[in-house]
């Protein structure tokens, strides 16, 4: 089968199993590796790149298309019919499982980054830093589009130029800007006030800049909180203004009715409007998505979703342990499907690649396996061992206390005023090492010579304390026929 017919299978087989996707742009194809293609992962032509991928060692389906940035898709996803939705992530997991469940998009809401990150409410306490950092985490765990929440900009107009930049190189494909005085609050809670129309204004126009400055087209989405904190009036005012600014997405923050959406969806008719579907109460009316697309809504976002099952999911396991249980069967992913999720199996198959030949029997033995000679045979016989066996007692190396020449206390009286000298002759004769140190510092020994750490050194410092002169205490050659010598001097 030549390659034009197999695209044009493939092609014919996603579509029949899916709506038509900004995924795939079947342009010039190519024949090498991408692992970072714009596939819903329960599509059929993922899932066949992935068993091939399993296959093969990662070698892909040939001649695949070419891959499309996060902001192109989505901005393909602004120009397709009908209203598209994207849960809100906070993390790395909680994006790439909305990833794996086919969703186009996600966003990032700051309400559920301040409860996981911070356990805090959402009032302002979450940093800049501190939300481009964990958005870095959640654009390189995923290849689906994340719009960022970039709250009001965290300060003024040059602020917001500084976070719409920032959001760019974190990997965004696209930022919500709001309009609230700092510290900001958090959409359907009380306290909300808002900047200035006119500030309100300049913000998007330093965020169109700043995308313009840096050769991006990230989507900017302009966020009013008017609605509630001034009108409904001054929220449309607001919303129009904006469009002319430059914004691509505009979203007015806790509608408090279905006739207030259709009179938001009313106005700039060109310009893609987004509604937030606030779960468990919120001021907003929850709608169905086809019914959202009646009134005229592109994006529809769910703030609350993953972070609210979370909470409740990890209370009822907590209770259950408290208990004396464990999490009942189906109340959580198995172990293996665990593993398969976080990427296990493919890390498996991926460090095949890398692996090396199994060292033989005589190369495990290490350089550092010394064995010490039997002193003299009555030792053996004391020991009850035979005198093939090695006499070695492991200990861990530390640095004498007490070794002052003077001191009635200490069990080496005056060793500490003598010296150890250690020497290594390699097999080929040549001489490898030879040092002189204070014999009470036993640390300083296994650091020159590790494998001295599992020699009894105090037994032999001790034995050799009251000798006058030197005196060879070990001589014995290591697994590699180097030969190892230390004398007490």
């Amino acid at each position: 089968m030549n390659s034009s017919l197999s695209l044009t299978l493939l092609r014919n087989m996603y579509l029949r199993h899916s709506n038509p996707s900004p995924f795939l742009e079947f342009k010039a194809p190519f024949c090498s590796l991408k692992r970072s293609l714009f596939l819903p992962s329960n599509s059929p032509l993922q899932k066949l790149n992935n068993a091939r991928t399993r296959t093969h060692h990662r070698t892909i389906v040939t001649c695949l298309p070419e891959r499309v940035s996060p902001v192109k898709t989505l901005r393909k996803i602004l120009e397709l019919p009908g209203v598209h939705q994207g849960p809100a992530c906070f993390d790395a997991l909680s994006a790439k499982l909305i990833q794996n469940a086919g969703f186009p998009y996600c966003f990032t809401s700051g309400f559920s980054i301040s409860a996981a990150r911070l356990a805090l409410p959402d009032t302002g306490f979450l940093s800049y830093g501190e939300m481009v950092d964990q958005g870095r985490q959640i654009t390189q765990a995923v290849t689906i589009p994340v719009i960022g929440d970039g709250d009001n900009g965290y300060g003024n107009a040059m602020n917001v130029k500084r976070t719409v930049e920032e959001f760019i190189r974190a990997g965004f494909a696209g930022i919500i800007l709001e309009d609230q005085v700092s510290p900001k609050a958090c959409g359907h809670t009380r306290g909300r006030k808002v900047v200035s129309r006119d500030e309100a204004v300049m913000h998007i126009k330093a965020a169109v800049d700043a995308r313009k400055e840096s050769g991006s087209d990230i989507v900017i989405v302009a966020r009013t909180d008017s609605r509630q904190a001034v009108s409904l009036e001054e929220a449309l005012w607001r919303s129009r203004a904006f469009g002319d600014a430059g914004a691509d997405v505009l979203f007015i923050d806790a509608l408090a009715s279905k006739e207030e959406m259709k009179a938001f969806c009313e106005i700039s008719p060109l310009v893609p409007k987004m509604a937030n579907m606030l779960e468990g109460g919120g001021k907003t009316p929850i709608l169905n998505p086809l019914e959202l697309e009646k009134v005229g809504f592109k994006l529809v976002v769910y703030p609350l979703s993953l972070i609210g099952v979370s909470i409740q999911a990890m209370q009822d396991a907590l209770a259950a342990i408290k208990g004396g249980r464990i999490p009942p069967p189906g109340s959580m992913p198995s172990f293996e499907e665990l593993k398969e999720l976080l990427g296990f199996n493919a890390y498996y198959e991926e460090e095949k690649r890398y692996a090396i030949t199994s060292p033989s029997a005589s190369e495990k033995v290490s350089s550092y396996s010394y064995y010490r000679q039997p002193r003299v045979q009555d030792d053996t016989a004391r020991s009850g061992q035979s005198s093939s066996d090695p006499v070695i007692e492991v200990i861990t190396p530390e640095v004498l206390d007490n070794h002052g020449a003077d001191s009635s206390r200490s069990p080496f009286t005056g060793i500490w005023s003598r010296t150890l000298g250690i020497k290594i002759t390699g097999r080929d004769g040549f001489e490898r090492l030879d040092v002189r140190i204070p014999a009470g510092f036993l640390e300083g020994i296994t650091n020159i010579v590790p494998a001295l750490g599992g020699v009894n050194l105090k037994e032999l410092l001790d034995d050799a304390a009251d000798e006058v002169g030197g005196k060879l205490l070990l001589d014995f050659n290591d697994a590699m026929g180097d030969r190892i010598q230390v004398f007490l001097e």
